[in-house]
């Protein structure tokens, strides 16, 4: 059940974006659509209390617990980032808007990859705040292996992802000899000739 959940609150997260782009930029409503937009926190609070309800009733904790609870942590960690990012495309397809990238190269790159790394160190928190509250819910040791490991799948994601954006900070990628960058690249290179 929770897994068939999870999988309609993330349909639901697509068709409400969908939706609150099209009002926003299709139909020219955009309160409309900035309202629908809101409605996505809604998915995750449903997916919370049916988990827990399951939870409630007796239910063997199992993967798919900590798998819900890893499921918000993402949806708070990175939702809005890509309610953003896509807003971000919309405006610039359906509006005429110029599109705003991220930087490609240098250290303005390293420091836009640190930023999407927070987003999922916050969602390993939330991750594992959920885990935790479900873990002093059932109150019993021997039923709560699975959501003690899933903890730690947050947080080697975490890691994981951690390494990668070091990456970014050890080698950055130059910008081709001649190639324009971005906006945010141009911006990183005059900083560096006021220094």
């Amino acid at each position: 059940m929770i897994v068939a959940l999870i999988i309609a609150c993330e349909i639901g997260f697509w068709a409400l974006l969908a939706a609150g782009l099209a009002f926003r930029y299709l139909l020219r409503m955009p309160r409309t659509g900035l309202a629908l937009l809101l409605c996505e926190p809604v998915l995750e609070v449903v997916l919370l209390v049916v988990t827990a309800w399951d939870l409630k009733n007796g239910a063997e904790p199992d993967w798919t617990h900590g798998l819900a609870a890893l499921y918000i942590g993402y949806t708070v960690g990175h939702g809005h980032r890509t309610v953003t990012w896509l807003d971000g495309h919309a405006a610039h397809r359906l509006d005429g808007r110029p599109l705003v990238r991220p930087p490609r190269h240098g250290l303005a790159r390293a420091r836009h990859e640190t930023k999407v790394w927070l987003g999922t160190v916050v969602a390993a928190v939330v991750a594992t705040a959920l885990l935790q509250l479900a873990i002093w819910y059932v109150g019993d040791p021997g039923r709560v292996t699975s959501l003690e490991s899933w903890r730690a799948t947050a947080w080697r994601a975490a890691g994981i992802h951690g390494l990668i954006t070091l990456t970014y900070w050890l080698w950055p990628k130059k910008q081709p000899p001649g190639g324009a960058g971005t906006a945010q690249d141009a911006g990183t290179d005059r900083e560096k000739a006021v220094r």
